[in-house]
């Protein structure tokens, strides 16, 4: 039987065989030139997307933590902490290389929403963010914002900050996915541009190259990292050599008779005006107002029987926290933080202001406006009663942060308690709110007789500047801060004028300098303190202390940590130390 295989075609055979079929057309000419550019044009989408994910991540690394340092110059650097990265990424197969990018872009956004928190605090604060401590200041910021902007506005910049922050870890994070997966897709040329990288860091090290008067060698991003481990690390440790500090009480032991004896029977009033300033007396913007303001009340005081002198006190705080520079001056102790604070307000450490209580011939009292809910401290602070922004009668408008105007503050104190017959003299704390930022809008001086329940301040507070405006321009910030602290000055001289009494002793000072945009960035922690009083031997016994005579000291007058003051006042008023650990 006859075996048949078929043999395969040749293509010459095929060629033979197969029917004629006409070459497919030629595209037109417009749909050619979209297939030739398709490429190109996805080529330079995925370059532009790399080189982006190039300056995202090299943005985050140079990225400084302050608002008044972020210069073109800071970023024409060589951060090694990118080439350390480009060589681990190298180093790793697929998995890890992913795992290690994804950590390292979650890293580079965890720094960047740090360096934009130390710029907000440090433009308002004079510090860098804590940590540990300053998250629950943030809900102060939005209290604080809703005050200037109103609720909407607050709720949407609070919300706009989540999305930033969510935002940006996610690009930093994509970015360093991205560059991950170029470095592998061209190793060779990514391993010779990573050496040459690192020669160049270090060349412009050792040789200390320099770019705009920065050097070209950064390690910019691992500072940052070592500040804030610094600080927590810092933080932890204070807190258990402040508790130790706080239990020793160079008066805490004193019997209530051997107190402040050389102030029987006056009525002393502790006030402290809000955000007032070294910078209110020598800002050359600010000052010329403050000092005609402050020499007119020295002039018109002095007409009306009193004395007075001053000096600076530094104090532990800057641009807000007013509540840390109230407790270090009334306790003597130095009260920088929030964790500070809750250590000394939770034990029974001696204030200025219980001494008087000690005594029991005193009757003590707290003035404070700007307490809008329960306020424990009232017993640390020894004070029988606390008058709260409920409690002063006050039925006219909020002038933004401010609950109620400072002249109506002390004419209220004046009807409530001031001008009672008592069995005791006062020992009053008066917190001054209307020099608080954002100084907008303002009020302004009335007749004392026409003040009543404050409705009147109505078409005042409608008429003056937005909030948003102020806030928006440094220079009006600076010009209408002035204006508050003159109010607030010339609201607490008339008042002692006109009720202050052979018997009155007025000490009052400011709690911190304002912002940094504001007092500049370079600007001292110095507030002014003065006292005042009709007796002359209230002063007399304040005679060696090298103070000012007049409510403005000399720019060479002493300057004192504030903490040191409580000291120096019961010691100059007669108190015998009695040392206390507990």
């Amino acid at each position: 039987m006859a075996v048949f295989t078929r043999q395969p075609r040749t293509t010459d055979d095929a060629a033979k065989t197969a029917p004629d079929t006409p070459e497919p057309p030629a595209p037109s000419g417009r749909l050619a030139r979209w297939r030739a550019g398709r490429p190109t044009a996805t080529r330079v989408l995925r370059h532009t997307a790399t080189a982006l994910a190039a300056v995202l991540v090299l943005g985050a690394l140079l990225l400084p933590n302050t608002l008044h340092t972020v210069t073109p110059g800071k970023f024409f650097r060589i951060p090694v902490e990118a080439i350390i990265g480009a060589a681990v990424l190298l180093a790793l197969p697929r998995r890890p290389r992913l795992v290690a990018a994804v950590a390292g872009g979650l890293s580079l956004g965890a720094l960047t929403v740090l360096n934009l928190l130390d710029m907000g605090f440090y433009e308002y604060l004079g510090r860098g963010f804590n940590l540990v401590l300053d998250w629950g200041l943030l809900d102060d910021a939005q209290a604080y914002m809703e005050d200037a902007m109103g609720g909407a506005g607050a709720t949407a910049l609070a919300v706009g900050a989540l999305v930033l922050a969510v935002l940006m870890f996610a690009v930093t994070t994509l970015a360093t996915v991205r560059l991950s997966n170029v470095l592998a897709r061209h190793r060779t040329v990514a391993v010779r541009s990573t050496l040459a990288a690192a020669v160049a860091w270090t060349l412009a090290s050792t040789l200390g190259v320099q770019v705009a008067g920065l050097p070209l060698a950064s390690d910019h991003a691992s500072a940052l990292v070592e500040v804030q481990a610094r600080r927590v690390q810092t933080t932890l440790r204070d807190e258990a050599a402040f508790e130790r500090e706080a239990r020793t009480d160079a008066f805490g032991g004193t019997p209530g008779e051997q107190l402040v004896p050389d102030l029987r029977g006056k009525d002393v009033l502790f006030a402290f005006i809000e955000s007032y300033g070294r910078s209110a007396i020598e800002d050359p913007l600010i000052a010329p107002g403050v000092r005609r303001t402050l020499d007119a009340g020295t002039d018109s005081l002095t007409e009306a029987g009193f004395a007075s002198k001053s000096g600076w006190l530094t104090s532990a705080t800057y641009g807000g926290s007013s509540w840390l520079g109230h407790s270090t001056f009334l306790s003597g102790l130095w009260i920088d933080s929030q964790q500070r604070y809750r250590t000394v307000t939770s034990g029974d450490h001696l204030t200025l202001t219980k001494a008087f209580q000690k005594t029991g011939d005193w009757q003590t009292l707290g003035v404070m406006p700007g307490v809008q809910k329960g306020w424990p401290e009232a017993k640390f602070y020894g004070l029988d009663n606390v008058y709260d922004a409920f409690e002063l009668g006050y039925k006219g408008p909020k002038f933004s942060w401010s609950t109620m105007p400072d002249q109506y503050t002390l004419e209220a104190f004046q009807r409530l308690e001031h001008g009672r017959k008592r069995d005791k003299p006062l020992m009053a704390e008066i917190i001054l709110t209307s020099s608080h930022q954002p100084w907008s809008p303002l009020p302004k001086m009335v007749d004392w007789e026409d003040l009543g329940d404050g409705s009147l301040f109505g078409p005042i507070q409608r008429a003056g500047t937005d909030p948003a405006e102020i806030i928006a321009d440094g220079t009006r910030s600076k010009e209408e801060y002035g204006k508050s602290v003159q109010y607030s000055v010339t609201s607490l001289t008339q008042w002692l004028e006109r009720y202050g009494t052979k018997d009155t002793v007025l000490v009052f000072l400011g709690d911190h300098q304002p912002i940094a945009r504001v007092s500049g960035h370079r600007a001292s922690r110095d507030v002014p303190v003065s006292i005042v009083a009709k007796d002359p031997k209230v002063l007399d016994r304040i005679a060696g202390w090298g103070w000012t005579d007049g409510l403005r000291p000399a720019q060479d007058a002493p300057v004192w940590k504030m903490s040191d003051f409580r000291d120096r006042f019961l010691t100059a008023y007669g108190s015998t130390p009695s040392r206390k650990t507990g």
